[in-house]
């Protein structure tokens, strides 16, 4: 399968929140929405999910227009979405029998999910007595019930300590393999950086970077090199880069006690490094730079304007 999400336009009155937002992701893999709060990142989901109908644009599967139905869908969202007095299993079947499973099939499916999730002991439990973390796991339970071929996950690790969070990585990662279609929206960028191929990077309404994230940081690490100087911390390092190296590279940053340089126009690595061995500087580190999504997130999305 193949989801394309192309030139949404979303207006609240007279305040359009998304400008011409596109993007798309194929079956087997997962694709990391990323932005700040307020981004649109979260409406760009509800649109996809027909909760919002867009301005302008549309959204194709596989080169047709996409209504819920036409495919499985699962969505853990952001804001807790299950019923607090309720007893977990009941609502899961609920919720299974609502999206179209048979009661058998879907009591089946609910006591598989339960069971991975190792929550099963809470089936006859209300929602609200469980810890904030188990009742995560129960939220991704149900969203798994109907075995969903496109599965959407906003902030799928919140409130999960370490132990449930490698639970949760397998079980994302179990799904790709299955060639289930996964978009992930997380500011965990060690998540998206572990499950995620291609990124898309919203900014107030706009996408400001979109593509294979292997290759963005490739880009973004261009001429960029990495260095830190024995019994110097970075900001000594800093400011002798700027009396000793300035023809050559600039400071670009900082990473813990070693400094980002980004060579000038002209400029190699080689001629830095030899300007390097001239001198009697005890060098730690020196090498290519590769950015972290982090240090790629907070360049493209980190500005106040």
């Amino acid at each position: 399968m193949k989801l394309e999400v192309k030139g949404l336009r979303k207006s609240f009155g007279e305040t359009e929140v998304l400008h011409s937002i596109s993007f798309t992701v194929e079956s087997g893999k997962a694709l990391g929405l990323l932005g700040r709060n307020g981004a649109g990142k979260t409406t760009t989901i509800r649109i996809i999910m027909n909760v919002f109908k867009a301005n302008q644009g549309e959204i194709l599967l596989d080169g047709k227009p996409f209504q819920p139905g036409s495919a499985s869908l699962g969505y853990l969202p952001e804001e807790r979405g299950l019923y607090p007095k309720k007893k977990v299993g009941e609502q899961i079947l609920y919720l299974a029998e609502l999206r179209g499973l048979k009661p058998a099939l879907a009591k089946k499916n609910m006591q598989y999910w339960l069971d991975r999730m190792g929550v099963r002991e809470y089936e006859n439990r209300k929602l609200e007595t469980l810890s904030k973390g188990n009742q995560q796991k129960v939220q991704l339970a149900q969203t798994l019930v109907c075995d969903p071929q496109i599965i959407i996950l906003d902030e799928p690790f919140s409130g999960l300590d370490p132990v449930n969070s490698q639970i949760l990585k397998e079980v994302i990662a179990e799904q790709i393999e299955k060639g289930k279609l996964v978009i992930f929206s997380s500011h965990q960028m060690n998540y998206v950086e572990e499950f995620c191929e291609d990124i898309v990077i919203i900014h107030h309404g706009n996408i400001v970077l979109n593509g294979n994230l292997r290759e963005i940081k490739k880009e973004f690490g261009k001429d960029r090199l990495i260095l830190s100087l024995v019994g110097r911390d970075a900001g000594e390092t800093l400011e002798l880069v700027r009396r000793e190296f300035g023809e050559l590279a600039e400071a670009a940053g900082t990473q813990r006690e070693k400094v980002i340089l980004k060579l000038k126009e002209g400029s190699t690595k080689q001629m830095l490094l030899r300007k390097l061995a001239q001198t009697d500087l005890d060098v730690e580190c020196f090498g290519s730079y590769e950015p972290s999504l982090n240090d790629i997130f907070v360049e493209s999305a980190g500005d106040e304007a």
